[in-house]
């Protein structure tokens, strides 16, 4: 059974956003980013990585998206297998999304991240992280 490990929201003011999150939900702060495609935060409940981020570029968020969405972006699914999953969303019609595993490096046999490994597209939108690696902050790799 898949398990939700990651929720991304996208903002334009990620400071106030993480804010938000650390003081109504206690959420703790793992990491700061400030990657070529985003800056924001890693936040955990000490189960799920929540990150709240601000892209650079429509490319990292996803032409349909672009920099200046925000809302729920994606959500991550830690699965026991890659090739599994991609059997499965392949067979369930979700398409890969390779402009954005390309803009990130992502969807390559090595080196395996930590947090996203391959992207896809929900039928509704909704963009879909899967790794077997897992996220900073879950049981995998806590901090």
């Amino acid at each position: 059974m898949a398990k939700i490990k990651h929720i991304a929201i996208a903002t334009l003011d990620p400071e106030a956003t993480a804010k938000f999150y650390i003081e109504v939900f206690g959420l703790r702060e793992i990491a700061k980013i400030n990657s070529p495609g985003a800056v924001g935060f890693h936040l955990t409940d000490g189960d799920i990585n929540f990150a709240v981020l601000k892209f650079k570029n429509d490319q990292t968020a996803g032409v349909s998206q672009g920099k200046e969405y925000t809302g729920l972006h994606h959500i991550g699914f830690e699965v026991d297998s890659i090739a599994s999953a991609h059997e499965k969303l392949n067979a369930a019609g979700a398409p890969i999304r390779n402009d954005i595993n390309d803009a990130l490096g992502l969807g390559r046999e090595l080196p395996r991240h930590v947090n996203a490994e391959v992207k896809y597209s929900a039928p509704d939108g909704v963009i879909i992280d899967i790794s077997e690696t897992g996220w900073a902050g879950t049981a995998k790799h806590p901090r």
